[in-house]
């Protein structure tokens, strides 16, 4: 028989999600960004039949993918934040390195080697949230 607090306990568990090369927790330090099939390929690669796969890509331009995110984590032992393709299945999360082209499928994310049609005065600007920021504004007389 369960302890009434372990009955009643309400609180959100941790996420079982683990370093792929070491095997530590790992901490989040992103939101989760969702992707988002836009050719029927990508639907198959996943399981959906070809005919559905034609049908949903043709009624809508983007079918968002369940279960499925982009997220970055920091490792303790790596010493370092990578981004991570998470899938969901059940309750057990399986993490894969983000591959390149699925970067074009997230919503929201920023590259993170940049955009380099963006110049650094732009990007330094995009990340300051300070009111120093606007000292690189001041004109000389």
């Amino acid at each position: 028989m369960q302890r009434r607090c372990d009955r009643n306990r309400k609180r959100s568990k941790r996420r079982a999600i683990y370093c792929p090369v070491h095997g530590c927790y790992i901490d989040s330090m992103s939101q989760k960004y969702g992707l988002f099939a836009e050719q029927a390929g990508q639907l198959q690669q996943r399981g959906v039949r070809r005919r559905e796969a034609l049908m949903l890509v043709a009624a809508k331009t983007a079918v968002p993918l369940e279960g499925e995110w982009l997220e970055a984590f920091w490792c303790e032992e790596c010493q370092e934040t990578k981004w991570y393709h998470v899938c969901k299945r059940d309750s057990v999360y399986e993490l894969s390195i983000a591959p390149p082209e699925l970067w074009q499928q997230a919503t929201g994310v920023m590259h993170p080697h940049g955009n380099p049609s963006v110049g650094e005065f732009t990007s330094r600007h995009s990340r300051m949230m300070n009111h120093r920021s606007i000292q690189d504004f001041k004109f000389m007389y």
